[in-house]
């Protein structure tokens, strides 16, 4: 019998098909490091989301391992080079939570605009700061979708519907895709100069690890809103703080920090800082998303525990 061991919190459908299907299922979210690499080599699956890290040490431990599933989009909590050099599939949902994370950029979008947050906080506070801020209609304004991938380009047509121009950058050539809903393919440097808003979603590779520095804020417009759900390492988060201090972005909605949850006096600092947005990554935490992730997942899972008969 297959045993499947599940060490992050996931939809009780991936538990509740496996164990319908005949498969052994082991459900430890939370499980330590220590107790992990223990127990790991009695399995043939391992089910994770963010949170638990499959390192080389994980990989080794796991002798019987032969798929790791992760249940959600990114893989860069899993050395994907080092599995696959050892035999063992690798497989996500990234199609899952592409309707939730581009609906929590759209909020972000809102909220950001119209400092919502920040007065929500001082009315809670006793202040009544009618008047003290002045938000921006986002209808006109420019949107830079950075990375044009599944989410990238449902950001873009939801903000298209509520009257935003959009153009966008990918490493890839997008023309074709971008045109066909009404986007502007252009380059990195000129989405810097010209975006109203700013929404990154690209994935964490070494080259995009602080792809927006402090010299890409000195392309930006004054005034810019950024936007990150993707990973925190994306941005350089003390060159952001800078930004904001000086008021060349006039407001931030982070999903996604460079730790999570943050560690330096300069993180706390910025999540801390009256323009900025923070939520606890959650861009996939909706049912809808977390069911759809599973289903996904488990069709996946399924097809190789018949196809390699494990």
């Amino acid at each position: 019998m297959v045993r499947v061991l599940v060490t992050d919190q996931v939809d009780e459908y991936i538990v509740r098909t496996l164990k319908d299907r005949g498969v052994e299922v082991d459900y430890r979210p939370g499980i330590g490091r220590d107790e992990l690499l223990k127990v790991v080599p009695d399995y043939e699956v391992l089910i994770v989301r963010g949170r638990t890290k499959v390192t080389r040490d994980v990989i080794d431990a796991g002798k019987r391992l032969r798929v790791i599933a992760r249940a959600g989009v990114g893989l860069d909590n899993i050395d994907v080079e080092y599995a696959k050099a050892r035999g063992i599939d690798v497989i996500n949902a990234p199609e899952g939570s592409t309707q939730s994370v581009a609906e929590l950029v759209i909020g972000f979008m809102v909220v950001a605009a119209r400092l919502i947050a920040l007065q929500d906080r001082l009315v809670k506070g006793g202040e009544w700061p009618k008047g003290k801020y002045v938000g921006t209609e986002l209808f006109g304004k420019t949107l830079g979708v950075i990375g044009f991938g599944r989410i990238g380009q449902r950001v873009a047509e939801l903000a298209r519907a509520i009257g935003m121009e959009v153009v966008a950058y990918d490493i890839v050539d997008i023309s074709n895709r971008a045109r066909a809903i009404g986007v502007k393919p252009v380059g990195f440097e000129d989405l810097l100069r010209v975006s109203d808003v700013i929404s990154i979603h690209v994935s964490l590779t070494p080259s995009a690890r602080h792809m927006i520095g402090e010299r890409e804020f000195g392309l930006m417009k004054r005034g810019v809103i950024i936007i990150n759900t993707s990973r925190g390492e994306v941005i350089d988060g003390r060159a952001l703080l800078k930004a904001l201090n000086d008021g060349v972005v006039a407001a931030a909605a982070l999903d996604v920090l460079e730790h999570e949850p943050p560690v330096e006096d300069w993180e706390r600092e910025l999540v801390n800082h009256p323009r900025v947005v923070v939520t606890p990554h959650i861009g996939a935490e909706t049912q809808e998303a977390q069911r759809r992730i599973a289903e996904i997942l488990v069709d996946k899972l399924l097809r190789i525990i018949e196809a390699k008969r494990i």
